[in-house]
């Protein structure tokens, strides 16, 4: 396999170092039976990796959002809740960014972290089948889309494409996870009379029928109602049934959109597709690269004792359960936990089944498969809740509701299931947030301002039809007095809850 250490700064004699041992580490994983992808590694400064992990990739489209959350992660970093060791991107070849402050120990077990990511993306179905459909060659692909941005900014104003991007990214995650990401329109075949058609022409023979129409302005009403089912027949129901796809919709039916404003929505989707099995099977992932790399430093006998503890450091720094001198977390670190269940798999049911459930699961099974009791209680895993008043407290040890307080943020993509629902005759939307499906209410305030980006795109009306916090049915429209404020930023759809310990 061909690899690459490319370097931006740092000492040449610790790049060689590294070098020398990566290569052996590599040999010693596919003696161990690592399968994977080529893998480019790239030493960088870092606020370079820190741009990277907040705009999700090396080249991405510009955006206001993205400035704040750099913000935002500055402030973790300088709080010490957050220290960023590599990013990695699952592709043919897996590319790799390793902060080019760290020591060779914490690049060699970086190296080794890697491997374990390339092996989990080329065996896990979830990572292939996206993969195949968002393509193996994701940043070329986004800086291509970035290129094709600016040319629009140049053109068309900097207002007038951050209104397109901000409705795409405000609809970031609302992907239609089950369907293709090439998918053609929605079929133009005339739909049949149906059944209501059939029962009015079983009744013009009626005596009494024929009597009714007879009747004064019953024949006007004869012919609106047939005019109305022929219209019918003509026009099938858009969408035929209730579509998540928001950001598929958009880019097809937007009234008046122009193609690089389509392009916009389109190329956000695509993004969102290859980011989504890393979101899906984050602690899977993070937990299959965390046991390889401890296991691979473990057995690579070449490496000198020093190098060896000062790795292994990093690795403790890594999977504990908890940040800095505390004892307890009030959120899971996904590099614990997930190394914590594969040790367990592994250590009861051997490696070959563990690659059969690296296969086939992604987080919501393996959460609910295999942990269990045992563990749970071994990492002193619990539900908690806080109050409006900032008291928190215990409420739970129960295992099933442990692992639905695990999964609950990941339900379909972190997002609302919210769906577009009807295509009316004039252009206006309506949407539905189905709350009672993903079991929370919105922030109004927030739906309101993604609703009113909404409406600046398609250019009509758009309606809401969600519930408060506390369940209350509540309908939304939008509204044409001007530009909204824009939203607080949230977390990149790709990076979950900023966990004790964050690589």
């Amino acid at each position: 396999m061909t690899r690459h250490v490319a370097q931006r700064h740092g000492d040449p004699a610790n790049l060689a170092g590294l070098d020398a041992y990566a290569a052996r580490i590599e040999a010693l994983a596919r003696e161990l039976g690592l399968e994977f992808a080529p893998v480019e590694f790239e030493l960088v400064p870092d606020s370079f990796m820190a741009e990277i992990a907040i705009y999700g990739l090396p080249v991405r489209m510009r955006h206001w959002s993205f400035g704040v959350r750099y913000i935002h992660q500055l402030v973790h970093q300088k709080m010490g809740n957050s220290h960023m060791f590599e990013v990695m991107f699952p592709g043919d070849p897996c590319h790799a960014y390793m902060a080019e402050h760290n020591s060779v120990a914490e690049n060699t077990l970086v190296t080794a972290h890697v491997l374990g990511h390339a092996d989990f993306a080329s065996r896990n179905a979830l990572f292939r089948r996206f993969g195949a459909m968002a393509g193996q060659h994701i940043l070329e692909q986004s800086a291509a889309r970035a290129q094709r941005l600016e040319a629009a900014l140049q053109r068309h104003g900097q207002e007038q494409v951050e209104a397109v991007l901000d409705a795409a990214l405000a609809l970031e995650q609302h992907v239609d996870i089950h369907a293709e990401l090439h998918r053609p329109p929605y079929a133009a075949a005339s739909a049949p009379a149906g059944a209501a058609g059939k029962q009015d022409d079983a009744r013009v023979d009626d005596p009494f029928a024929r009597r009714y129409r007879r009747l004064p302005g019953e024949a006007a009403a004869l012919a609106a109602h047939e005019a109305a089912r022929t219209r019918l027949a003509q026009r099938p129901l858009v969408p035929p049934q209730a579509e998540y796809d928001l950001l598929w919709f958009i880019a097809q039916y937007g009234p008046e959109l122009a193609d690089w404003e389509r392009d916009i929505f389109l190329a956000v989707r695509e993004e969102s597709f290859y980011f989504y099995p890393v979101y899906a099977c984050q602690i899977m992932n993070e937990g299959w690269a965390s046991y390889w790399h401890a296991r691979l430093l473990r057995e690579a006998h070449f490496l000198p004792p020093a190098l060896y503890l000062s790795a292994i450091k990093s690795h403790s720094d890594v999977v504990r359960p908890y940040a800095g001198e505390h004892q307890q977390a009030l959120a899971v670190n996904p590099y614990h936990l997930g190394f914590c269940m594969w040790e367990h798999i592994i250590e009861r049911e051997g490696l070959a089944r563990a690659r059969q459930i690296c296969r086939d699961d992604d987080d919501c099974s393996f959460i609910r498969n295999y942990l269990d009791g045992e563990l749970a209680d071994r990492l002193g895993l619990f539900v908690h809740e806080s109050r409006l008043d900032g008291e928190t407290r215990l409420s739970s040890r129960d295992l099933p509701a442990i692992r639905e307080a695990i999964l609950a943020p990941k339900y379909n993509y972190g997002a609302p299931c919210v769906a577009v629902t009807l295509l009316n005759d004039d252009g206006s939307l309506v949407l539905r947030h189905d709350h009672q499906r993903d079991g929370r209410g919105l922030d109004l305030e927030r739906a309101e301002q993604v609703l009113a980006y909404i409406a600046r795109v398609w250019r009509r009306p758009v309606t809401l039809h969600t519930a408060d916090f506390r369940g209350t049915p509540r309908v939304l429209r939008s509204k044409s007095d001007g530009i909204p404020e824009p939203p607080a930023p949230t977390a990149p759809s790709t990076t979950p809850t900023v966990p004790p310990v964050q690589r």
